[in-house]
């Protein structure tokens, strides 16, 4: 199958225009806050809005390879920005949490999660998305060789951590929440057979070699 993918000229560029389009929803969020476009509870709504961006971008980052895979389409050069931005989204979803939230109150934080258990399914997606954001790096690829291919499986987990903190902190299961567990279960589905499907396209490939 042939592989589509941007021109490598073009690829630093458009990495960094995906950076800045992806901080806007986030910017927007805060400007809409800041001047009263966010509802009565702008602070729930402006930290829902982080946390479902932080779903999204996992949800594209993770949807890299399939593409690839199975229609040849090659966006590797971009999912590293999508992991990052989702790390940041994370990271601010949880900042606004702790400060404009609970302010900071250690005994109110503790408490709500005690009362809320998919609190901690958050920030337990939190804790695993850092070593992966840490080492979103060349000098870290090189210096763990294949150990890093092994560290960043822990993004599927935190895929699970985070839909599950998402339709948990819902008094229902909408259809968007809906909509985002379906694409978690094929996501995970397809890195469960990747590995037969991989084989199989390589013994055919193999075959038409040997013709």
């Amino acid at each position: 199958m042939a592989s589509l993918a941007i021109p490598t000229r073009y690829r630093p560029a458009s990495v960094w225009a995906l950076y800045a389009i992806g901080l806007i929803p986030g910017l927007y969020g805060f400007y809409l806050g800041i001047f009263g476009g966010l509802g009565a509870d702008p602070v729930r709504a402006f930290e829902h809005l982080l946390g479902l961006w932080a779903l999204r971008f996992l949800c594209l980052g993770l949807l890299i390879t399939p593409l690839r895979d199975l229609f040849g389409v090659n966006l590797m050069a971009y999912r590293r920005a999508l992991g990052l931005l989702a790390f940041y989204y994370v990271l601010a979803h949880f900042a606004v949490y702790l400060t404009l939230d609970r302010g900071l109150i250690l005994s109110s934080i503790a408490g709500d999660i005690l009362k809320r258990p998919y609190i901690m399914l958050g920030m337990a997606g939190l804790l695993l998305l850092i070593p992966l954001a840490l080492t979103s790096n060349q000098w870290s690829i090189r210096r763990l060789g294949p150990k890093w291919n092994q560290l960043h499986k822990l993004v599927y987990p935190v895929l699970i951590a985070a839909v599950l903190h998402y339709a948990l902190s819902l008094k229902v299961i909408d259809p968007e929440a809906a909509f985002y567990i379906a694409v978690t279960i094929i996501l995970i589905g397809y890195r469960l057979i990747r590995p037969k499907l991989m084989e199989r396209r390589r013994a055919r490939r193999m075959a038409t070699a040997q013709r």
